[in-house]
């Protein structure tokens, strides 16, 4: 599962809940595309999936762990106990107000990969850095429109009002130089 939710997050910028509430259904398996708007924003996405990515992703879902809740049976990922890698507790507090608590399962299991590799666990490097990576990458197709859009930020500006779509040809540049730069793949000149 790490796998894929490392390469989606790098593929893609995704960060932690993104992943965590993912749905089959926003993934085309035979296009290689994901339609999902981000959760935070709800702004729609539409982006253009490596075929390292979809592999990683198949794999994962085969292995995916029976759901503890049928709720969750829709997502990609479940840790071992058949939970969403980020969930949100509620809890009744005496005073009759609700507490949110976030329970993120994936952050500290990422944290034990790196150490297992021997990567500099230094303070800011956990799994939400990888969409940080994504977005200043990305920035080298020089195309922030697109980039935006993939990563579901919020364009308030005029032209963002305007704008009535992004096309595909856009959004998958943006992911190929990503990958290019991933897997240093050297362009012909």
């Amino acid at each position: 599962q790490m796998r894929a939710m490392v390469l989606l997050a790098i593929n893609g910028g995704l960060g932690n809940t993104d992943i965590a509430s993912l749905p089959e259904s926003a993934i085309e398996f035979k296009t290689r595309w994901m339609d999902y708007p981000r959760p935070k924003t709800e702004i729609n996405r539409r982006i253009p999936l490596w075929p390292e990515t979809v592999v990683a992703l198949q794999n994962a879902i085969e292995a995916r762990p029976k759901p503890a809740k049928l709720d969750d049976a829709p997502l990609c990922f479940l840790t071992v106990r058949g939970n969403p890698w980020v969930r949100i507790n509620i809890s009744q507090q005496t005073d009759g107000t609700v507490k949110h608590s976030p329970c993120d399962s994936l952050s500290p299991e990422f944290s034990k990969m790196l150490k297992t590799l021997d990567i500099n666990g230094r303070r800011g490097l956990g799994f939400y850095a990888i969409r940080h990576t994504f977005e200043t990458i990305a920035g080298e197709s020089k195309d922030q429109v697109a980039v935006d859009a993939i990563m579901g930020h919020v364009d308030e500006s005029m032209a963002g009002q305007y704008r009535e779509r992004i096309s595909d040809e856009r959004l998958k540049n943006v992911t190929d130089v990503v990958h290019d730069w991933l897997f240093r793949v050297k362009k012909k000149k």
